[in-house]
């Protein structure tokens, strides 16, 4: 950028001023005569911060258009497009002057300041020292590099880039639209005082209110926000959580947070209610070289009965819980997870969780790219009723080893795998097991076009059971004592694809037959612990076992046959799939009736997905009767809408007439709805509810009449980029424990922005 010189009087000395480099003076001209030139003249100024500066020998660049220099005041000014910038700090303005005498710079006009965080300042004025660091604003707007902004009548930044406005507001809200037109921030703080501290990452409010959507809420006089990421965060309290229900009435948490360090928090938070005890609630987080964990808990005081026809038993009540990872090289990792409550109700109770059982576990891993170990142990806690947890499993040790080996006699590869578990239990039965297995895959295209997959598989397994008396379901229990068994299996698994148009797309025929030849497996003289859960389905249908576990292989040969078919067009997309199994000998089976599974011919299990665009996506689950075409699996999942308006439907229906002596497989109906709306841009409505379809025809001992509502959900919710408020109602229908939940209603404000 050039520099252009204005002449002076003839009184007054100039001198070229350089900043982007040397320039050629302009001929004098008949306004403005420059003085003739003198034996010995004046020195030319330095730039601002240079060795000739007075007050200061930080250097500083500098350009502008047009720069004035009176020498007899040391006054150098600057016009048009002038630029300024020492040690990360930056400056534009229209016109800067500067007073070498005082070192202090005025910038007038489209002021910009910037300093090395990305924080940007706006002003009509701005008096600052030559190094840019401290100086006062006029009408400022303040600019953070999270996006944030600051705006006050007049603020001063110190030399530590503190910045003290007053009479200010704060946003970290767009205030213009997507087309650049401004509009009011959807939440902002006012204060008569603010301070910006760059180092601690906070902002400091005197006297400031809140105004949400234009309502305006009293604060406390003195508080303060982050502006770091969460490992600068800040002490302070949070939003508080406000809820009504029906178990605990009105509920007030009032959350405290404690940064202990970078790497470490810690946040306690207060409850309480009016139909109960106080409770205390808390949560510990850090992260270190190895890796980073969390540890929870909750703690309160009252009735620990399960049903209400007990006796009543007041006492401590808690809930722990943690989680964590650690890496300790490229191979070896540590994975953790512990959840514990004192009581069964606990947890439904006070809306920590619905879950039914409570897991943990600890595993050590080593992955690398053809092997894999595992060391882990697993322990269960049952929250239900009916559940004794003097007989929960705990699976100590659990290891599990897997190498892959290119194979180089045949091609195609080959998986070693050794397996042992030990599951022991305080009451009930016991059992240990270990196994090696190997496993050889090749995958090829036949000239014809076929894809050919051929599978050779062999097991040994030992086995050893104690107190097998004390499981009730006859075919879990095995025999006491030590047992052996050998596994092997050869399998071949063809796909042919043919390709071609139909209706104005492209469509993909695939039939697929799969032959399994295994011998006769001693099963049930094994226990059965992680094999319980056995269905026939889509996913399931091809594979080499179709029981979930080890504990329980499908000895006899099969030949599997199906088909698979893809249209894809424009908008349109379907994708199905359809398939049987045949058994080729007469054996008795394991399979209990009614998954699928049992007799010589199995059912039919299919898929269906068809998906219009964006707009609609449902998905079809069915299992057919093998002799009268009953559906005995019946599972649809609906969505039509968008992203923001919606509705989805889930509904599944199992009816497999499985006897009721066997646990894990009992049938039932449930529907499941759900809708959103966005009424406005912003401003949405939503609902669900969940209804229980089970009869006596789907499950004898049900005491469901066939339609029961389990649980309903209400609410309207605003959301933008900054700010996300909602009103909910829920009606839960299902009894605690011999007494009904009823309604909850909860308020809750998320401000969105609080830190960069």
């Amino acid at each position: 950028m050039a520099l252009a010189f204005t002449a002076l009087p003839a009184a007054a000395q100039v001198q070229p001023v350089t900043g982007d480099g040397p320039v050629a003076v302009p001929a004098p001209t008949a306004a403005a005569p420059v003085p003739a030139p003198t034996p010995a003249p004046a020195p030319a100024p330095a730039a601002p911060g240079t060795a000739g500066a007075a007050t200061t020998d930080r250097p500083v660049d500098f350009s502008s258009d047009v720069v004035v220099y009176d020498s007899q005041a040391d006054v150098l000014t600057a016009n048009g497009r002038v630029r300024m910038s020492s040690e990360g700090n930056y400056l534009a303005a229209d016109q800067i002057s500067w007073d070498r005498k005082t070192g202090k710079v005025v910038a007038l006009g489209n002021v910009v300041v910037v300093n090395p965080q990305g924080d940007k300042l706006i002003g009509d004025r701005v008096d600052l020292t030559d190094e840019l660091r401290q100086g006062t604003v006029d009408n400022l707007l303040y600019v953070m590099e999270s996006g944030a902004r600051l705006a006050a009548r007049r603020g001063s930044r110190d030399a530590n880039g503190v910045l003290t406005l007053e009479k200010a507001v704060y946003s970290p809200c767009p205030v213009t639209t997507e087309c650049g037109r401004a509009k009011e921030p959807s939440w902002k703080i006012s204060a008569a005082r603010v301070v910006n501290d760059p180092v601690r990452h906070r902002i400091r409010f005197s006297g400031g209110r809140f105004e949400i959507l234009g309502i305006t809420l009293p604060l406390l006089p003195i508080f303060s926000i982050s502006t770091g990421d969460r490992s600068q965060g800040m002490n302070g309290f949070l939003l508080p959580d406000v809820k009504v229900s029906r178990r605990n009435g009105f509920e007030l948490a009032l959350p405290y947070h404690w940064q202990i360090a970078p790497n470490r928090d810690l946040t306690v938070t207060p409850r309480v209610f009016t139909a109960v005890y106080p409770a205390l609630e808390a949560q510990y987080r850090e992260l270190n070289s190895l890796g980073a964990y969390q540890i929870g808990g909750f703690l309160t005081y009252g009735d620990r009965r399960v049903l209400a026809t007990d006796p009543k038993d007041d006492g401590i009540r808690a809930y722990v819980e943690g989680n964590g990872k650690f890496q300790f090289d490229p191979l070896w990792s540590l994975t953790t997870s512990f959840r514990y409550a004192t009581d069964k109700t606990l947890l439904l109770r006070y809306d920590i969780s619905r879950d039914e059982r409570l897991r943990s576990f600890t595993n050590l891993e080593r992955i690398d790219t053809n092997s894999y170990v595992s060391i882990a142990a697993w322990a269960f806690q049952g929250l239900l009723v009916t559940d004794d947890n003097k007989m929960a499993p705990i699976a100590l040790p659990a290891i599990d080893a897997r190498w892959r080996l290119e194979d180089p006699a045949f091609g195609g590869v080959i998986q070693l795998q050794a397996n042992s578990l030990a599951i022991l239990r305080r009451e009930g039965q016991d059992s240990q097991r270990a196994f090696v297995s190997a496993e050889w895959n090749k995958r090829m295209l036949t000239p014809l076009g076929q894809e050919l997959l051929l599978t050779a598989f062999g097991r040994g397994d030992i086995y050893h059971t104690s107190d097998s008396a004390s499981t009730a379901t006859a075919i879990y229990r095995g025999e006491d004592g030590w047992h052996g068994r050998a596994i092997g299996a050869l399998a071949a698994d063809l796909k042919w694809p043919f390709v071609g148009p139909a209706f104005g797309g492209e469509q993909i025929l695939s039939p697929r037959v799969q032959v399994v030849l295994t011998p006769a497996v001693p099963n049930l003289t094994i226990p059965n612990e992680d094999s319980r859960s056995v269905d026939l389905e889509d996913s399931n249908l091809f594979a080499l076992n179709r029981f979930s576990g080890y504990d329980r292989w499908e000895d006899g040969s099969r030949v599997t046959y199906g088909l698979d078919w893809t249209l894809q067009r424009p908008n349109l997309a379907i994708n199905t799939t359809i398939g049987q199994s045949y058994r080729l000998n007469r054996r008795d089976v394991i399979f209990p009736d009614g998954t699928g599974l049992s007799g010589q011919l199995s059912d039919i299990v299919g898929r269906t997905r068809i998906q219009f665009g964006r707009l609609i996506d449902v998905t079809h689950r069915y299992r057919l009767d093998k002799k009268t075409l009953g559906v005995r699996r019946n599972e649809l999942d609906l969505t039509i809408g968008t992203d923001a308006t919606y509705v989805r439907a889930g509904y599944i229906r199992l009816n497999r007439n499985i006897s009721q002596s066997i646990e894990d497989l009992q049938d039932s109906e449930e529907l499941q709805l759900a809708g959103r709306w966005q009424v406005r841009r912003h401003w949405s409505v939503y609902g669900s509810t969940v209804i229980d379809l089970t009869d006596k025809q789907e499950d004898p001992l049900s005491i469901a009449d066939g339609f029961d509502p389990v649980r309903h959900r209400l609410g309207i919710e605003y959301e933008d980029d900054c700010l996300s408020i909602g009103f909910s109602w829920r009606k839960d229908y299902v009894q605690l424990y011999g007494q009904r939940q009823g309604s909850t209603f909860q308020f809750r404000v998320a401000l969105k922005g609080l830190g960069r």
